[in-house]
């Protein structure tokens, strides 16, 4: 960091995954860090928002399906550098499932930061390759293990 930089500090963000029997609702995201890569709808956690709050919201911006924050699924930092190796910012996400209410009907419609947004099954997702957003795979694979439907 150089004299004049201002620290970047740790923010929160949340991820907002849903699934429907085994499908996940995934958006293709407009702006940076990922845009144009596939991945779960979220975002910051404002000033004073609870997490599960956040998830809860940020999925009803980008994909209008309204769920319940239920479990903290996975932690993890996203820490991005700039060309020169300048630190240009830092994420702590906290990956949270949500669930829809019975019986879940409802149609997902791209807003926000979405450009597209639908469902993806476990075996579309292991193929998606550089088009996921980092974790995707991995987060995806760790639900379907834990209910032994992968």
């Amino acid at each position: 960091m150089n004299a004049h930089a201002s620290p970047v500090f740790p923010r929160a963000g949340v991820l907002a995954i849903v699934r429907r029997g085994s499908n996940f609702l995934l958006v293709r995201r407009s702006n940076a860090p990922d845009a144009g890569l596939w991945g779960f709808p979220g975002g910051k956690v404002e000033g004073g928002e609870a997490f599960f709050r956040a998830a809860e919201r940020e999925l009803l911006e980008e994909t209008s399906i309204q769920a319940q924050a239920t479990s903290l699924i996975d932690v993890f930092d996203s820490v991005h550098y700039a060309p020169d190796g300048t630190l240009t910012f830092h994420y702590l996400i906290l990956a949270v499932l949500c669930t829809e209410p019975q019986p879940a009907v409802a149609t997902p419609v791209a807003g926000d930061d979405a450009q597209e947004v639908r469902w993806f099954s476990y075996e579309e997702i292991s193929q998606l390759g550089t088009k996921a957003s980092a974790r995707l795979f991995t987060i995806a694979q760790a639900i379907m293990q834990a209910q032994n439907l992968a």
